[in-house]
């Protein structure tokens, strides 16, 4: 039997990264992570595995993130006993990442139990608990960059430093073939690090490979060439602006190492005069963790003695309690709050974002890629009234992007990083971008390699590999979501964009009598639909 590689996430989308490699002896998923972005592809984190956990042998993670890792004490909470293996600082970062993922599901499914009970709706039960993160955690087992591990029979694993976050890795994976054959060499990129990251150096990886999944983010988009001190500069500015306008920085980041740059950035520009000395609020308890995390490896990263420094700044203040969090937006004038999550999906973000979007003297400042769907690209794409929490808030804030934080490399970036993997001898998967992402990527890629070799898998689709090449291998279920579903938005946000509509035009009406007049007109056309 040769091996099968199923793609069971990141498949014409961002999230949910999770591949299935099955062979005669074996089953290993690398990664497992959450589906974020749209409900449509959210509603898939709820529902079962495209395969029996219980028969899954190994776990091989490429880094922490929760749309690479989210998933994985649900994995054990349906009775997956195996190893999974990752980096040392990746097992410190899932340590206290998936307690904090586990303990905001509790919360967001406590609130939406509390609405659903009011609307006469079933309750429903988060994806996992505390009790299955803990569980989970205890099944690490650490690996370091470089070194062969055996992850399961005939198959394995050696980790390759990323550059994309601590502990980030490519796996390269060996599975042994049948009689004295050479072994099928794969090697799954995880997350390519940029070449700007204040944290890491540059992404490396092997030559001479079978198989290789890459990421493409970033496939269809260059960044303006970019040095740290150019980055600095714009943060300046729009902290400056901020302070013109004698309100808050609201910046939506990832907890880890998103937040650690920012605030090393902008502990320098405060040490430098560049912007005024100020409150510096990060406002989330998992990015106060995962900041103890950083301080403990400083040692292992670039810029790791001055990250200690603006740990330990007085400007900087963690907050713990919901009670502190709420009073930051008591506040007047100029700070900043740097709160989870960056994509503005979930955590504290969205109160501050119900509290300051309203604000006319508010800058809210995404710092990284936003996915299809998400509350955060909503706003980058200009809408002006959003629904969070239930709640209709008008945008009057400045919304803008920085978008050079990221930890992912830009186009020329990934060509180069492809091409340095050299000898290719059979099929590149894109994966882990939306369809522009891979569109961009395979058009840049078919400079270097034949076309014909490049292929964008479609979600849950599986492919035979053999030493002469990939073959589709037909699918015995149906598919859990379409493919012209994954990376785009649903009708979950045409509805919020049609109640959002239907509220500005009812209040725009000159009068009572033209409200009135409107909401016949919208109570006909419902009447038409119904009948």
């Amino acid at each position: 039997m040769n091996p099968i590689l199923r793609f069971h996430g990141a498949a014409g989308g961002v999230t949910g990264s999770c591949y299935e490699i099955e062979t005669r002896a074996a089953r290993v998923l690398i990664d497992c992570g959450l589906f974020q972005g749209s409900k449509s592809e959210k509603e898939l984190n709820y529902g079962a595995f495209p395969f029996e956990p219980a028969s899954v042998d190994a776990v091989v993670l490429t880094h922490a993130h929760i749309d690479h890792s989210g998933l994985l004490p649900k994995l054990v909470k349906h009775g997956f006993r195996g190893a999974m293996h990752a980096t040392s600082a990746t097992i410190d970062l899932c340590s206290v990442m998936l307690p904090d993922s586990a303990h905001i599901q509790e919360i967001e499914v406590e609130h939406l139990n509390r609405r659903n009970a009011q609307r006469g709706r079933p309750l429903v039960a988060p994806i996992y608990d505390l009790d299955d993160a803990m569980a989970c955690i205890t099944l690490f087992k650490a690996a370091g960059y470089g070194a062969w591990s055996q992850v399961a029979e005939g198959i394995k694993a050696r980790f390759w430093n990323a550059g994309h976050l601590l502990g980030s890795a490519s796996v390269e994976i060996e599975i042994d073939q049948e009689g004295d054959g050479r072994p099928l060499r794969l090697l799954f990129s995880g997350d390519v690090g940029p070449g700007h990251k204040l944290f890491q150096t540059g992404p490396e990886g092997p030559s001479d490979i079978d198989y290789l999944i890459c990421e493409s983010t970033y496939g269809d988009r260059d960044r303006p060439e970019m040095s740290r001190e150019k980055r600095r500069s714009l943060l300046a500015a729009e902290a400056n602006h901020a302070v013109r306008a004698q309100g808050p920085l609201i910046i939506p980041s990832f907890a880890v190492e998103r937040t650690q740059e920012l605030l090393v950035d902008l502990f320098l520009l405060t040490q430098a005069g560049t912007i005024p000395n100020a409150p510096i609020f990060v406002d989330s308890p998992l990015a106060t963790r995962a900041s103890a995390i950083f301080e403990r490896h400083a040692g292992e990263i670039e810029q790791g003695q001055v990250l200690r420094q603006a740990l330990n700044s007085r400007d900087i203040r963690f907050t713990e309690t919901v009670e502190q969090s709420k009073a930051i937006n008591r506040l007047s004038g100029f700070f900043v709050v740097i709160a989870a999550s960056g994509m503005c999906d979930a955590g504290r973000i969205r109160h501050h974002l119900k509290a300051n979007l309203w604000r006319k003297n508010a800058t809210i400042m995404m710092a990284g890629f936003q996915a299809q769907g998400s509350l955060g690209r909503i706003l980058v794409d200009g809408a002006r009234r959003v629904r969070i929490q239930g709640e209709e808030i008008e945008v009057r804030a400045r919304i803008s992007q920085l978008d050079l934080y990221s930890g992912h490399a830009d186009a020329s970036e990934l060509v180069d990083w492809v091409k340095a993997r050299r000898p290719l001898r059979h099929t590149v998967f894109l994966t882990h971008g939306e369809q522009s992402g891979i569109d961009g990527l395979r058009e840049r890629l078919s400079a270097v390699l034949p076309p014909e070799t490049i292929i964008a898998p479609e979600l849950d689709q599986a492919f035979e590999l053999s030493v002469s090449g990939a073959d589709a291998v037909e699918l015995n279920r149906t598919r859990r979501l379409a493919p012209e579903k994954i990376g785009r938005l649903d009708w979950h946000n045409d509805l919020s964009r049609l109640l959002l509509d239907v509220t500005e035009t009812v209040n725009r009406a000159a009068d009572e009598k033209g409200r009135a007049a409107l909401i016949r007109k919208l109570r006909r056309a419902l009447d038409e639909i119904e009948s």
